[in-house]
């Protein structure tokens, strides 16, 4: 790590001490949120300190790096989406172990980069639980940016939709209606889809 980026990092994980939230840090903790520390930072105050640090690709890496809620949300805001790919993607992923996180990088990041459909539908047709839910979180914000499927895309999503509205997984079902009602929102042919094959 160059020293301007190690400055930065320590910078960084000194200044969450002034503005951590015990009280939300440890609600999070007995929701089951699984980090290493977790300061309870609010996400408003993450995003301004993104803000002040703007994209920076090298500091993304070595934040993410830390097992600490808000490096790891901070990576997610300021890795620019030109630069993460689908390798880095993967190793990512790896140490994703809660909702929370999977549900920050599809918003802050993943739905930006060019890759964002090819993994959703991936995601949402695996096996693992964050995956899926990262899948349809994903999606659903395709589709609130207005993003189309085609008709391979639609059948594909109305298969594993009506799944996953029947897992065993509470947060699965949550994430797969949530989608479902972005789909339904892209007009009144997905909306009329939406009803006859989803129920909703």
């Amino acid at each position: 790590m160059d020293q301007k980026t190690n400055e930065k990092l320590k910078n960084i994980k000194k200044s969450f001490r002034f503005i951590m939230n015990g009280p939300s840090s440890q609600s999070m903790r007995e929701k089951g949120l699984d980090y290493k520390i977790n300061w309870g930072v609010p996400f408003m105050e993450l995003k301004k300190m993104a803000k002040d640090y703007g994209k920076d690709f090298n500091l993304a890496i070595e934040l993410w790096k830390e097992d600490i809620r808000e490096c790891k949300i901070l990576a997610t805001l300021i890795m620019p989406a030109d630069k993460m790919d689908k390798d880095l993607l993967s190793v990512w992923m790896e140490t994703c172990r809660n909702q929370e996180l999977v549900e920050m990088l599809c918003f802050n990041l993943l739905q930006y980069t060019d890759f964002a459909p090819e993994i959703a539908y991936k995601w949402i047709a695996g096996d693992d639980a964050l995956r899926q839910i990262g899948g349809y979180t994903l999606l659903g914000r395709l589709f609130m940016n207005g993003a189309t499927p085609n008709e391979r895309g639609i059948n594909e999503f109305i298969d594993q939709c009506q799944a996953a509205l029947k897992s065993d997984d509470s947060r699965i079902r949550h994430s797969a209606m949530n989608c479902a009602m972005r789909f339904a929102d892209l007009g009144i042919v997905y909306e009329r889809m939406a009803h006859s094959a989803l129920g909703i």
